[in-house]
């Protein structure tokens, strides 16, 4: 069965439903089921037109919008291969992605998308096409058309063409944090299989009614596949277009589940410390109350346990004074929250089941078509990865390397054989290249990533994720990288939070010139330092961070310090800034 076969299902089911919903000038829109077949399938015509059929590479290059996964739809309906390419992406990404997969058409979002595809184009063999999300953008030639344009006098008669498990569905290039973007191919079925592995697992109950919010970009595994998934089981799914404006959205949508990446969690919850910590003794008394009534209460909920009335009052209560209005900032109706792309710290999970938000820590590669372990509902072991779902096998294999079997993991890179065969012992299990621990339940817990493993000259190893995700939950931390590979001691590149370091700068008697200047004062050096040692006070001495440099700017997705789910590019960082680290020494 093609993957996208649920249009036609849902389409019967839910006709005039809302399907997907999109912001329009200042409003919020949906569109029914019924509207978004019709769209899909014009769109596919249109390509069919073009003369796009089964197994012709077509390219995305956008951010997140209705017209994004309209596309996306169009392409796999057709039985062809979807290409997205992150949005952030420079030319010279993009171009290497178009040409690897010899893409034939790509759809563009913006001004700079646009001109970079058309210089692409103009040297290409194989991209012949410009299809233009945007009526915004200025088209300068006839190889370019408006998608409005593209789908308009086309039929919305279509059959959608049949597919096998083993079909290609989709080429996704990994943003990596080091190398050459490989191309994951990912089939049919491995849609398909993950889908029914989240129904089996979770068991959701009248899902049709549940709303998305899609944040993170579409073109990483994560997103696309959760709103493919949404989709599927037929909950409506809205699009931001912006993530800046991801604070008004949630208030706007009210979305009742989302996924988001471990940043996200730990952004709110220093938000919630710091304004708690900047309140009055009264409020703080009463903020730490609730928090332990509502941790006793999530933790009973965990366990399945019975709840005592008393308690249940109390937390009723807590809610009331306290909780309700930190999920109404979310927009008072989340309950479900899978998270991914790196580890969370249990302190984070713990604070949020406390509040009634089930964050759902899962752990998943592009090549396995995102998540291959979650929490359950009940039972899950906070500090863990959760269980795995569906006929995911795992087991621990040399160094600790997680291996795994299951109909989720990937057919291979896309003209990499070579690369293929690397990730794959002779028994077919998948080497994710993380490190790992299973217990006797099945709970995994992530170590690290074992390329990001650091050996000191000292002999001692250190695993950076954990130490950076706990200075990470401190309000006055942004971002932070750990040095220690090769080195007598550690070291980290800092940056602060700016918002509030700078309400911070009056108390410290600091007047504020510019970044630069300010984080080399001795003020703001103590300040971080008595911080940083704080946080750290339990560690053994040589994972202690003895030296810090405070950067004034953030690292960027554009200048390819980050990846598009925020996890910092080592490689990339140490190479940029090897003359700052080597200060430090």
């Amino acid at each position: 069965m093609n993957l996208v076969e649920f249009l036609n299902i849902n389409t019967e089911k839910y006709l005039k439903n809302p399907s997907i919903g999109f912001k329009k000038r200042e409003n919020w829109e949906t569109i029914s089921w019924l509207q978004l077949r019709t769209l899909v399938f014009k769109t596919a015509n249109a390509l069919k037109k073009s003369e796009i059929s089964e197994g012709d590479k077509v390219a995305i290059y956008a951010d997140n919008s209705a017209e994004w996964i309209i596309f996306d739809l169009a392409i796999l309906s057709l039985g062809a291969v979807s290409v997205p390419i992150y949005s952030t992406n420079n030319k010279e990404q993009t171009q290497y992605i178009l040409e690897n997969s010899e893409a034939k058409i790509v759809m563009v979002g913006n001004q700079q998308q646009y001109d970079d595809c058309l210089e692409i184009l103009q040297n290409s063999e194989f991209l012949k096409q410009i299809v233009v999300s945007k009526k915004a953008v200025w088209i300068k030639q006839d190889s370019s058309i408006f998608l409005e344009d593209y789908i308009a006098k086309i039929s919305s008669n279509f059959e959608i063409v049949a597919r096998e498990e083993q079909d290609l569905a989709t080429i996704i290039y990994t943003s990596g944090t080091t190398g050459v973007p490989k191309g994951v191919m990912l089939s049919h079925g491995n849609f398909l299989k993950t889908f029914k592995a989240h129904q089996d697992f979770f068991k959701f109950k009248n899902i049709e009614f549940e709303k998305s919010l899609a944040f993170l970009p579409l073109s990483h595994i994560f997103e696309r596949s959760w709103t493919l998934f949404c989709l599927h089981v037929g909950a409506k799914v809205y699009f931001l277009e912006d993530t800046k404006k991801i604070a008004h959205a949630l208030l706007e949508v009210k979305p009742t589940f989302m996924c988001a990446v471990p940043r996200f969690y730990q952004k709110i919850y220093s938000g919630i410390n710091q304004t708690v910590n900047e309140g009055s003794a009264f409020k703080k008394k009463i903020f730490n109350w609730a928090l332990k009534v509502g941790g006793e209460f999530s933790e009973l909920k965990r366990q399945n346990l019975k709840i005592p009335l008393g308690l249940k009052l109390k937390n009723f209560t807590a809610n009331q004074l306290v909780f309700n209005k930190i999920k109404n900032k979310l927009g008072g109706q989340l309950w479900f929250m899978p998270c991914g792309g790196a580890s969370l710290s249990e302190d984070i999970t713990r604070f949020f089941d406390a509040l009634g938000i089930h964050i759902t820590v899962g752990y998943g590669l592009t090549e396995t078509t995102a998540t291959l372990t979650a929490f359950p509902f009940k039972n899950y072991k906070h500090g863990t990865a959760g269980k795995a779902i569906g006929d995911t096998e795992i087991k621990i294999g040399e160094n600790d390397e997680i291996l795994i079997k299951g109909s989720s993991v990937m057919q291979g890179y896309y003209k990499l054989p070579k690369e293929t065969s690397e990730v794959f012992t002779e028994d077919f299990w998948f080497k994710t290249g993380d490190a790992g621990e299973l217990d006797s339940a099945g709970n995994l817990t992530i170590t690290d990533r074992i390329k990001d493993l650091m050996k000191t000259s000292n002999g001692k190893y250190i695993a950076p994720q954990p130490l950076e995700n706990e200075l990470s939950n401190d309000a006055f931390i942004d971002q932070i990288m750990l040095i220690a590979e090769g080195r007598s001691f550690v070291t980290a590149l800092i940056v602060p939070d700016f918002e509030n370091l700078e309400k911070e700068l009056e108390k410290l008697n600091i007047k504020f010139t510019d970044w630069k200047t300010v984080l080399k004062t001795n003020e703001i050096q103590k300040f971080y330092k008595e911080r940083i040692d704080e946080i750290h006070k339990n560690l053994t001495g040589f994972e202690k961070i003895k030296k810090f440099i405070l950067m004034p700017e953030s690292f960027e997705i554009s200048s390819g310090e980050i990846t598009p789910t925020l996890k910092i590019k080592r490689k990339v960082v140490l190479n940029k800034y090897a003359d700052l680290i080597e200060e430090m020494y």
